[in-house]
């Protein structure tokens, strides 16, 4: 598997997983304390999801200078 394969997966991943702690946390089943847990981890996925947008951002953008 190549190396833009490989994070194409793990945004897609990521972008899953966020979605099931924002499913999680709507679903009132969590304590506060769980629902705290599950905001920190979005948190952390949601800034990997954006720095990954923003490098296939800029990865287009050169692409689209080059023509």
């Amino acid at each position: 598997m190549t190396k833009k394969s490989n994070n194409i997966n793990t945004f897609e991943n990521d972008l899953k997983k966020l979605q099931e702690i924002l499913e999680q946390i709507e679903s009132d089943e969590l304590s506060l304390e769980e629902s705290i847990t599950k905001y920190k981890e979005g948190v952390v996925l949601s800034k990997k999801c954006q720095k990954a947008l923003e490098d296939a951002k800029q990865i287009i953008k050169v692409l689209d200078d080059e023509k």
